[in-house]
């Protein structure tokens, strides 16, 4: 097998909208024509969200487009729920920190590792409005400083 790594999707807003406090990588249970449109870079994952019911860890709201050349009998549901595979031990410790903490699972990126579509899912807390703008005001003082080293 090759260790030929791509990213497919990602979630930007995520970084955006909450603090990031551990990722976890999962392995995603896809049927065929979903593997196809994934790898055609036709996933979305803005607004995807986990949540863990019975022991399993389920992705919700996450876009796959139907395969173009696959017909409609045999295509997919652009955004049905998807079962995420970890091990027990991590889902029994993601189960204890969303339920008591009230935090979050929220999927970062979507991408190939040895052949296999992977997806990082991370334990997130939202942001305040003053952490953002925070957040923004930093970003802006780099991009400032990077143009005045430039033109030196």
């Amino acid at each position: 097998m090759s260790t030929y790594n791509r990213t497919f999707a990602e979630n930007r807003q995520a970084r955006f909208n909450y603090e990031i406090l551990e990722t976890y990588e999962a392995g995603i249970e896809l049927l065929g024509t979903e593997v196809k449109s994934i790898k055609t870079g036709q996933a979305n994952l803005r607004d995807a969200f986990a949540l863990i019911r019975n022991g399993q860890v389920l992705l919700l709201n996450m876009y796959v487009a139907p395969h173009k050349t696959t017909s409609a009998f045999f295509n997919h549901e652009p955004t049905r729920t998807r079962r995420l595979l970890m091990h027990k031990q991590e889902i029994r410790k993601l189960t204890g920190k969303v339920q008591q903490k009230g935090l979050t699972l929220v999927p970062l990126k979507l991408y190939l590792k040895n052949g296999w579509v992977k997806v990082d899912v991370a334990l997130v807390r939202n942001k305040k409005l003053y952490d953002k703008r925070e957040d923004i005001k930093k970003r802006e003082d780099k991009r400032d400083m990077e143009r005045a080293t430039k033109m030196r």
